[in-house]
């Protein structure tokens, strides 16, 4: 993959997952590797598919039926929906909604730091997304700038893979915190139990290193960074380089103590005042909000993935009489089944 482009498949991926023609790598992590198919409607999905030595894990498949448990319970707007899944198969798989887009994390390594209305239109965006999430019952456990994709339609929060129920005990394995340690609460660094103003914390994370490019605790291997976040009721991160009114939104969401946070959905209104009143969903607050080189690489991103035209051309279409028609022939209608057949085999 280059720029974010979904690359070419490897001799040894599956070229098909239950009746999903894949046809591209979209990414690859730890759990499993995502695949660029279409829905039958022709819609695009990114299919994530878990690896083998995960598949024959009874605990990996337990957390793997959390995340899709905990993905679909949730919906609303900047939150990538699920559309199929497969959590009892020799191969687990979960399909979302495919987002032409690029982490933050890669573009804050190829592009820079957003400007502050990018940065507060993200901000606000994300919280309407944990907003939801939580509006569920859910506490996502993972916001970091890999989860965030940047899209033309605006910010898309992904990957429920170790969110919990609110009220849930801390998650560990092997004695120790499953999460990403430079964008854990304070509480999740210390193992306490967690509540949604923990995603809040991480929401305050994300917007920091989204308008600076730097993580507001410093550098550092992740155990470093996350035991700096442990001690924020000692020495809180300094945002006195961070343009007001984004400085005091941060200072709210990385306070150390949880009850001293705002909420989501405060959180979206302070960006949304802060941008003028501009932006509800729906009514244009995304349009051109990416810096150019970044939109470009966007675009390119949709055009690769676009879906391809059937080359299939039926060479005799046969024709019936339909008496409401007044004698005029139409054509036989194939079913969406069929249609779908077809489709799949002509993208692979």
């Amino acid at each position: 993959m280059q720029d974010g482009v979904p690359g070419p498949l490897r001799a040894d991926d599956p070229r098909e997952i239950s009746g999903y023609a894949l046809r591209a790598r979209v990414g690859e992590g730890g759990m499993g590797t995502v695949y660029l198919s279409h829905t039958r409607g022709g819609q695009p999905v990114a299919l994530k598919v878990i690896r083998r030595e995960h598949a024959r894990d009874a605990e990996f498949r337990v957390r793997f039926a959390r995340e899709v448990a905990a993905a679909r319970r949730v919906s609303g707007y900047h939150l990538v929906p699920v559309v199929d899944h497969d959590v009892e198969g020799p191969r687990p798989w979960l399909a979302t909604h495919y987002v032409p887009g690029l982490p933050l994390d890669a573009v804050l390594g190829a592009h820079g730091p957003l400007p502050t209305d990018a940065v507060l239109r993200l901000t606000g965006a994300l919280a309407r997304a944990v907003d939801a999430v939580h509006a569920a019952g859910v506490i996502h456990r993972d916001i970091k700038p890999g989860n965030l994709l940047l899209a033309a339609s605006g910010p898309w929060l992904l990957d429920f893979g170790i969110a919990r129920a609110a009220g849930a005990l801390t998650l560990t394995t092997a004695g120790r915190l499953i999460g990403s340690p430079k964008y854990m609460s304070p509480e999740h660094a210390l193992g306490r139990d967690l509540t949604p103003a923990s995603d809040v914390f991480a929401l305050g994370l994300l917007a920091a290193e989204a308008a600076t490019g730097q993580h507001p605790y410093g550098r550092g291997h992740g155990l470093a960074v996350a035991a700096r976040i442990a001690g924020t009721d000692r020495e809180p991160p300094r945002l006195d380089h961070h343009p007001q009114p984004l400085r005091q939104l941060l200072e709210g969401c990385l306070a150390a103590r949880p009850e001293e946070r705002p909420a989501a959905r405060e959180i979206a209104g302070m960006c949304r005042e802060a941008l003028g009143g501009d932006g509800g969903p729906g009514q244009g607050e995304f349009t051109c909000w990416l810096p150019d080189p970044v939109a470009s690489a966007v675009a390119r991103i949709e055009t690769a993935t676009r879906p391809r035209p059937s080359s299939y051309t039926p060479t005799y279409v046969p024709t019936v009489r339909d008496p409401m028609a007044a004698g005029r022939p139409r054509p036989i209608r194939r079913s969406p089944d069929r249609e779908g057949e077809l489709t799949a085999r002509h993208l692979s």
